[in-house]
């Protein structure tokens, strides 16, 4: 067995415990909207396949009365009425279904069905970089192990939430979006049956058809020279993709009225009470706002846990925040990484198109983030995890040119072990008792 097979195989063994341990020590309920995410479960399973997102989902004073006494006491009794994620696309809760019926609901086993997404994820990015990078395997499974061990994905994936499915449909299409510019060997029907699937997964990544237009064009762009075939890729993506978007979006029309289409309106209808970006910044001030954009999204991206309520401050030193001046490093040497490589060979044709395609993927999802919290104060990191893939890729790339130039190879090494024991430490140590 090759060393680099042995060291994914090695990578997703220690994912699992990790997850395992997550979704097993994490206190019930104690994640993002997972007893809505668990409430939408519960209505397939109990017969109504595509739930309603309707008045009562959603009541802010006892969401919040229940997060500040830790999903605990006489209030639990009010979780199943928490419902305001049934405007969501329904593929996870079908797959999910099963699971409920056949276990009784246990959360624990809920919780570890996405765990086991998640295996599909890192197998897609390992694939995904192998496939940009055949020529450094190393790239492929440090890109791999960041994925793996980034505390706050961790924390998702061994939760109830739909982000599990999206993770693997993402890395799926990115995966097909790559093979078919690369390699020409994938038929353009599958770019569109995989967007079909992305309209039946999560909203927050449809971006991904301009990903999949973007895609398109650049290989007809190349293929030019033996004739113009635009028409008939474009065809086949919107055909594979029609009948699941003709079915989702038809089916809100009928049920919230033209022209929402996905339900966004019918939830912002419902979600009264939550907080609104424009009211923060009447509270704080602009400047303020800004500073807690971009001090939380950071945070929460590498971990910030329970319903936002437990940073990493103080988990080894008081007065310490150790864990994000290590994440603000690694992300800095591996920028100063990217910078120092710059001035290697030009890329390929072929490699700059698939870095522009990875490149449209990380942008669109910072996009995506920043109009969601034009309306609703959403500081959330995880958020941009559709774009693990190139962050994860770019990380990699630029810690190896920093380890080479320093001579210190060992260097690419230092961020997925440093937050594999990060991760270890905070499941095992901080989270049952902050959120318990």
């Amino acid at each position: 067995m090759p060393r680099q097979t042995g060291g994914f195989l090695l990578v997703l063994a220690l994912y699992g415990v990790l997850v395992t341990l997550f979704a097993v020590r994490t206190p019930a309920w104690q994640t993002p909207d997972e007893p809505a995410h668990y409430n939408y479960i519960r209505q397939v399973a109990e017969g109504t396949l595509l739930p309603i997102i309707e008045e009562g989902d959603w009541d802010n004073a006892t969401l919040e009365q229940l997060k500040a006494q830790r999903f605990q006491g006489e209030l639990t009794t009010a979780i199943p009425a928490i419902e305001y994620e049934d405007h969501q696309p329904p593929l996870y809760y079908w797959l999910a279904a099963p699971i409920y019926a056949l276990t009784d609901g246990s959360l624990t086993t809920l919780r570890l069905f996405s765990g086991f997404l998640g295996l599909f994820t890192l197998s897609l990015a390992y694939l995904t970089v192998r496939l940009l990078y055949p020529d450094l395997p190393w790239i492929a499974l440090t890109a791999t192990a960041f994925i793996a061990f980034l505390p706050q994905h961790l924390m998702i994936l061994g939760s109830v939430n739909n982000d599990a499915l999206a993770g693997v449909v993402m890395s799926a299409l990115l995966y097909g979006c790559l093979r078919y510019r690369l390699r020409g060997d994938v038929h353009p029907a599958w770019l569109g049956l995989g967007l079909g699937v992305v309209v039946l997964t999560k909203t927050t990544i449809y971006f991904t058809a301009a990903v999949v237009l973007l895609t398109v064009l650049l290989r007809w762009r190349a293929e030019q020279a033996s004739g113009p075939r635009l028409l008939p890729p474009l065809l086949w993506t919107a055909i594979a993709a029609g009948g699941f978007a003709l079915f989702w979006f038809g089916r809100n029309v009928l049920t919230y009225g033209f022209p929402d289409i996905m339900g966004l309106r019918a939830h912002d209808d419902v979600v009264v009470g939550q907080l609104r970006t424009a009211d923060l910044i009447a509270q704080v001030g602009l400047v303020d706002y800004l500073i807690q954009l971009k001090t939380t999204t950071f945070q929460s991206f590498w971990g910030q846990f329970g319903w936002m309520g437990v940073p990493m401050h103080n988990l080894f030193f008081e007065g310490e925040s150790l864990a994000y001046v290590f994440a603000g490093a690694i992300t800095l040497l591996g920028a100063l990484g990217l910078w120092i490589g710059r001035s290697r060979a030009p890329l390929k044709p072929e490699r700059r198109d698939a870095h522009l395609i990875l490149l449209s993927v990380a942008g669109l999802a910072v996009l995506v983030f920043l109009y969601y919290n034009t309306q609703f104060v959403q500081f959330q990191g995880r958020y941009l995890f559709s774009a693990l893939i190139p962050f994860s890729l770019w990380l990699a790339l630029g810690l190896t040119a920093l380890g080479q130039r320093v001579r210190a190879a060992w260097l690419a090494l230092i961020a997925p072990l440093g937050l594999a024991a990060l991760a270890f430490y905070v499941v095992w140590r901080v989270l049952p008792g902050a959120l318990g």
